[in-house]
């Protein structure tokens, strides 16, 4: 009788021991293709360890920094097949795979980053899992309104594109530049620096923080302060590894891919982005390059083709673009971000 009861105890005792605690661990592999110096670096650790902290210890996370793990434009690829479990993605690192998110990149549509994240990760929710099947949408975002840093030739009005070598930042201002008579050329964000210096590139797309960050400073003068467009990004997990989690890990994930944490992960990148046109008035030999009401008209107009190159993309994908971008449009609008 001692025995049933001391077994009876045993199981009862078993029973009263939290479910994380009998989880099967995670490790799980966070990859990027920036430096450990960027702010991502920071906000994917601090995500990381909120989710570790949640878990109960049963969910960890190592972050992968500046193309350890594969090249910046195959993370969606990586991801889905496994490579790595959680990647941030530029869909626009692929013309046309993904026409739907690309309506983030069109020109002046977005005109503030923080209100502009919160927007671009509400509205897309909608449409990621039918236009990113391979993968488990955790959270979208967007980088700070891109400007034009140019070496020696001062861009002040669209016409002053053609003839010029640019680095793009996604594939719609790729579109952009070519229908400016302007030739593209292609690298990862480390590389800016290089191809300028050597004169691959006459000029390259990017906010102002990163400007300093990557050393563009040191080979560009003329920067045109204007919020051409912004780039789209998505936080995403390999499937897989969702579907192989308990319920309350799913749980633990599922409360880190919110709307919240979007903003979380990437308002201090946005911060960073947006403080270094001040630290750039402060260089010698660089210039801020303003418009006037009469040639933001031009940029304007010169961007609508863009839209209608979009807008067939979309349609040949199967999608309405004229409900995509009306919804993209109320939403940056609720959220006070609109250009």
């Amino acid at each position: 009788m001692k025995f049933r009861t001391l077994l009876l105890g045993a199981a009862l005792a078993a029973l009263a021991v939290p479910a994380a605690a009998q989880d099967k661990p995670f490790n799980l592999k966070l990859s990027h293709w920036v430096p450990a110096t960027h702010p991502l670096q920071k906000a994917m650790e601090e995500w990381g360890a909120s989710v570790e902290k949640a878990s109960n210890g049963t969910i960890k996370s190592t972050v992968y920094p500046a193309q350890q793990l594969g090249k910046a434009p195959d993370h969606y690829d990586m991801t889905r097949d496994g490579i790595v479990d959680f990647a941030y993605i530029n869909p626009g690192y692929q013309p046309g795979r993904f026409p739907i998110v690309s309506a983030g990149e069109l020109p002046f549509l977005v005109g503030e980053a923080h209100g502009g994240i919160r927007a671009i990760d509400a509205w897309y929710r909608k449409y990621a899992a039918g236009e990113m099947k391979g993968v488990k949408l955790c959270f979208s975002f967007i980088l700070d309104p891109l400007r034009m840093h140019s070496r020696n030739k001062k861009v002040v009005v669209p016409g002053d594109i053609k003839g010029m070598k640019i680095r793009p930042a996604q594939a719609t201002m790729a579109a952009w530049v070519t229908q400016l008579g302007g030739t593209n050329v292609t690298s990862s964000p480390s590389e800016i620096r290089e191809i300028l210096d050597k004169g691959v590139a006459d000029a390259t797309t990017t906010p102002y923080g990163s400007v300093l960050l990557f050393g563009i400073d040191k080979v560009t003068k003329y920067h045109l302060d204007l919020p051409l467009a912004t780039t789209t990004f998505q936080w995403i997990m390999n499937p897989s590894v969702y579907e192989a989690m308990s319920a309350s890990q799913k749980k633990v994930i599922d409360d880190h891919c919110t709307n919240d944490w979007a903003a979380r992960f990437a308002g201090p990148w946005a911060d960073f982005e947006a403080a270094g046109i001040n630290k750039l008035r402060e260089l010698p030999g660089h210039e801020i390059v303003s418009v006037t009401p009469d040639q933001l008209k031009e940029w304007k107009a010169s961007g609508e083709p863009v839209y209608k190159s979009w807008a067939d993309g979309v349609r040949k994908a199967g999608g309405d673009p004229d409900v995509v971008l009306k919804e993209l449009q109320a939403a940056l609008a609720q959220y006070k971000a609109s250009f």
